[in-house]
This record gives structure tokens, C-alpha cells and sequence, in this order.
């Protein structure tokens, strides 16, 4: 790991000791299994992904890249998590998912190689984990095609997302790893807009998942108090 990588080395060990854990739905991971159709329907709202090419980045163990794929897509899963692309690449066999491939690479190292090539890009609950999250906006946003959109989601910050997130999720209700979340790097809706604005691109919509502790299930709302998802497209040429 080099300081010139934009990853924090704590975060991609946190998330590499639970890496044989990414596909056991009952594990940590149990709430990104219930929210993937949720945000796969939601994508395919504005793009449907049949015969699209595609990079997920964060992909993890590729719970995005692979349901993409079955949908149609091309998809390039990519990570700077050495365990968690093999889990994603083991998976990928094993279920026999066609047109997916993984590479571990940084989103800033994948558009300096193939800028202006994809026709979707998605990062999903990534940039709350990296130092600079600008500078993954604007490496997704130097990825995609003109006309091409580019799919964020992550935690609002305030005091209701700290209740939620970290405490109810991390300590109360005990949905995630206590220490998944860190509350100054949680990024507020405002400022995500701004780096996609600086970064060229054009927010088309915006959108808030719930978890209702009740029922145990997530719903898209139009409460973006906690999570959040963003819709933003690459003005065509």
C-alpha cells in the first residue's frame, strides 16, 4: 500500500478479515443482501442494464457486480481488498455468472486506463471509507461515457444518522461490525452534490433507504436523513 492510493489500509483490513464472510447471508453482510434488489431496481429505474458495460467500484465480494451481471451487464467489479476480489471471483465461478470480471485496482488507477468507457459506473457504500471521496467522484465521473450515468450511495451525516447508523445498527440492533462506521466521515448530501458538480456531473435524483427494526426490512424512501442514494449522469457530448 502506497500513500499515493486512495484507501485507508485500517479499512481495507477491517473489511479483508471478514472477506469469507461476504456471501453468507445470514453474516455481517446479511443487511447488503437485503438492500441489493432494492438498488439494483432502483439503477435500472434510469438505465436498464441489459448489453451495458459496467464498473462497480468497492465491489466487494461482488453482491452488485454479480446481480448486474445476471441482469444483463458486463460488468468489471473492482477493489483494492486482495480477499475480498477472490471471494467475489470464487463466487462468480461457482454460480457460473456470466459476463462478470474482477480486478483489484483503484477507481483513480481504472480511469486514468479507460476514461470515458463505460456506460454505468456504481459506488456503493465506498466513500465513507476513503480519505478522498472527491477524488473517487471524479475518477467515476472520468470513467463513464458521455451520456453515461453514475450511481452513488452512502450515510448522510447528523445527528439522526449517528443514532441510526452507528449506535441502533453497530450497538443496539447489532446489523453491522461495531467500528464499521466512522461519523466524521460520513458525507452529507450537500456536499456529495458538490463533488459531482465538480466533477461534471449532473444529479438527476435522489433517493433514501429505511430499515424499519420492526419488520427487519429496507425500504426506498424519500428519507434521506441516514442513507442515501445518488442518480448522476455525464452530460452526452
Amino acid at each position: 500500500m502506497t500513500s499515493t492510493i486512495n484507501a485507508d489500509p485500517a479499512e481495507l483490513a477491517k473489511f479483508s478479515e471478514l472477506a469469507h464472510r461476504w456471501w453468507d447471508l445470514e453474516s455481517e453482510f446479511k443487511p447488503l443482501h437485503q438492500i441489493n434488489p432494492l438498488r439494483l431496481a432502483w439503477i435500472q429505474t434510469f438505465v436498464p442494464l441489459t448489453y451495458k458495460t459496467m464498473v462497480d467500484v468497492g465491489c466487494g465480494g461482488g453482491i452488485l457486480a454479480d446481480s448486474a451481471a445476471r441482469q444483463g451487464a458486463k460488468v468489471l467489479g473492482i477493489d483494492l481488498s486482495t480477499k475480498a476480489l477472490k471471494v467475489a471471483q470464487l463466487h462468480a465461478m461457482e454460480a457460473e455468472t456470466p459476463n462478470v470480471s474482477y480486478r483489484e485496482a483503484s477507481a483513480e488507477a481504472l480511469a486514468a486506463e479507460v476514461p470515458g468507457s463505460m456506460d454505468v459506473v456504481t459506488c456503493m457504500e465506498m466513500l465513507e471509507h476513503v480519505p478522498d471521496p472527491a477524488s473517487v467522484v471524479e475518477a467515476c465521473a472520468r470513467m463513464v461515457k458521455p451520456g453515461g450515468w453514475v450511481f452513488f450511495s452512502t450515510l448522510n451525516r447528523n445527528p439522526m444518522s449517528f443514532i441510526q447508523a452507528i449506535v441502533g445498527a453497530e450497538y443496539v440492533l447489532n446489523l453491522l461490525p461495531k467500528g464499521t462506521h466512522e461519523y466524521a466521515k460520513m458525507i452529507r448530501p450537500s456536499e456529495l452534490a458538490h463533488y459531482c458538480r465538480e466533477a461534471g456531473l449532473e444529479l438527476q435524483a435522489t433517493k433514501g433507504l429505511s430499515y424499519n427494526p420492526l419488520t427487519r426490512r429496507y425500504s426506498m424512501s424519500n428519507n434521506t436523513q441516514v442513507n442515501y442514494l445518488f442518480a448522476t449522469r455525464k452530460p452526452a457530448a
